[in-house]
């Protein structure tokens, strides 16, 4: 299923769900009712600022709207949010977590058998990682998660937890902190 039938799938039935009228969220988002029509039609190519006001309107996050209907949380959503005019020119929404005051961006590397240690942070936290490259290995308090490459990983920090490089290679990464 594409993005665009998520998109058409979800806005449907959280329309639904907030007993609006195709009429009366078009003029909540400010979108045409044409367009409209054509998003919840899986028709209609639809900007990123559309689906914001949409998703303002619907009182959900952007996350909600473009997510595959069947995943259960906003965790690991992997959505294709836009492609460019150049083929390989692409925005994939990978995951998100609850935000309240603070979120920070980090880039990291780790040399071989470098290790980082955390105590738990508050609760409502969560930590975001993207591995750029080599294989990081985070230790959580019931079991240990592998993230290779081209892959990401989200959980809540509110517990101790430490991650750690077991390659021969420098591991490089981006680490979102969210709370």
């Amino acid at each position: 299923m594409s993005v665009l039938e998520h998109v058409a799938e979800n806005i449907r039935r959280l329309r639904a769900d907030a007993g609006l009228s195709q009429q009366a969220l078009s003029v909540a988002a400010d979108v045409s009712r044409r367009m409209l029509v054509g998003i919840e039609s899986g028709d209609a190519n639809v900007s990123l600022n559309t689906l914001d006001r949409i998703a303002e309107a619907l009182k959900v996050t952007f996350a909600d709207l473009v997510k595959p209907p069947s995943a259960p949380g906003l965790d690991r959503i992997e959505a294709l949010a836009w492609s460019g005019r150049t083929a390989g020119s692409q925005g994939v929404l990978l995951a998100t977590a609850p935000a309240s005051h603070d979120v920070e961006l980090w880039a990291w590397t780790l040399m071989p058998g470098d290790r980082y240690t955390s105590a738990a942070d508050p609760a409502g936290w969560h930590e975001m990682f993207f591995v750029i490259e080599g294989r990081l290995v985070i230790e959580l308090p019931d079991r240990e998660h592998v993230v290779v490459a081209g892959d990401f990983f989200v959980f809540p920090s509110d517990r101790d937890y430490a991650y750690r490089n077991d390659g021969d290679a420098p591991l490089r990464f981006i680490r979102n902190v969210v709370h």
